[in-house]
């Protein structure tokens, strides 16, 4: 098994989430008392929202870069970045890295042309929902994202970085986002993305009327698939 680094803390919450998938994935995979061989790098996500909050990607950037570099001195085979939003910088972060990055936005595109679907709604990030950094490479692969408007874009921004960041759930963001979710099936979409990492912690396929993508339990996939490879 390859050694899989994760660069994760953005947030907390949801990097805990990776590292309980990955080690179901890996017992349900290979059985008895095999685990995931991992390297976590957990950032303290307050500085990198600051830095997202004053527009400064390019720093926020370099952050990220430092730490690919040191996962890979540390002996990591693969990287997965554990966080949607983050991806915008995925080039800049893997400057001068050797080891390959499984992108959280292709394996996720991947498993919905699979399933024969075209036109995912997307619930994540302002950031990703709004810029093309992730939007784009959905396109790419022949989909056609479905976008919430403008309302429900500030309201699922909203619960992910007040609420879902902290760890903190509430019957009433659930409701919120169902009927997010329901407006954009309304709107064309055939399927959802959970394209924040932590909007799984509020939406599932149990309350979505349509098939739910999680891209969370999609990149733990990936990258085992590529770490068992």
């Amino acid at each position: 098994m390859k050694t899989i680094g994760i660069l994760g803390g953005m947030s907390a919450a949801s990097t805990q989430i990776y590292y309980r998938e990955l080690c179901d994935q890996t017992q349900k995979r290979l059985g008895g008392l095999h685990s995931p061989d991992l390297l976590i790098r957990s950032l303290d996500f307050a500085r990198i929202e600051e830095l997202q909050v004053q527009g400064e990607w390019e720093a926020a950037g370099g952050i990220l870069n430092e730490e690919a570099l040191a996962l890979e001195r540390g002996g990591a085979d693969l990287l997965i970045l554990a966080t949607n939003t983050m991806h915008k910088l995925a080039d800049r972060m893997m400057a001068g890295v050797g080891i390959p990055l499984v992108h959280i936005a292709d394996a996720t595109a991947e498993a919905i042309a699979k399933a024969g679907l075209k036109a995912p709604g997307l619930m994540a990030t302002a950031f990703t929902m709004e810029q093309s950094f992730y939007t784009d490479r959905l396109v790419a692969a022949g989909l056609k994202p479905v976008i919430p408007d403008d309302a429900d874009r500030a309201e699922t921004h909203r619960v992910i970085y007040e609420e879902l960041c902290k760890n903190v759930t509430t019957a009433e963001s659930e409701t919120a986002y169902i009927a997010i979710a329901r407006r954009l099936m309304e709107a064309g979409a055939d399927s959802l993305i959970l394209g924040c990492t932590e909007v799984g912690m509020l939406l599932n396929q149990g309350n979505v009327p349509a098939p739910v993508f999680d891209t969370t339990l999609i990149h733990c996939t990936a990258a085992l698939d590529s770490a068992l490879a």
